[in-house]
């Protein structure tokens, strides 16, 4: 059985499962965010609070979330294009700002 802290859990959980810690406590992750199993926040979307992260978590799939975990693959795919999208636009930039700062440095470009 492996255990997560709430950072390495919130890492590691897909959709379609849940998180448990020693006392009994679960969220549930599904294509819409994290949200509270049982207990009287039943339903209720986590808000991420500082007891949460003194907490260790058990990561399982949620034999209730059949059809979130049947979406898994492709919320997964989307958020990964997703991510390379702002990766590839953050390098983008990154590369135009250092071309612009050669230039301003007289390192490049036109001579003058």
């Amino acid at each position: 059985m492996e255990w997560y802290t709430f950072g390495q859990m919130l890492m590691a959980i897909r959709i379609g499962q849940k998180a448990v810690t020693p006392d009994g406590r679960t969220l549930r992750r599904s294509s819409a965010g994290l949200f509270w199993k049982g207990g009287r926040q039943d339903g209720k979307i986590v808000e991420i609070r500082d007891y949460l992260f003194t907490d260790l978590w058990r990561i399982e799939e949620d034999e209730e979330s059949g059809e979130e975990a049947g979406k898994r693959e492709a919320v997964e795919r989307k958020e990964r294009e997703m991510l390379e999208n702002q990766y590839e636009e953050l390098r983008w930039e990154y590369l135009i700002e250092r071309r612009g700062g050669a230039d301003n440095t007289g390192r490049g470009g036109e001579h003058g």
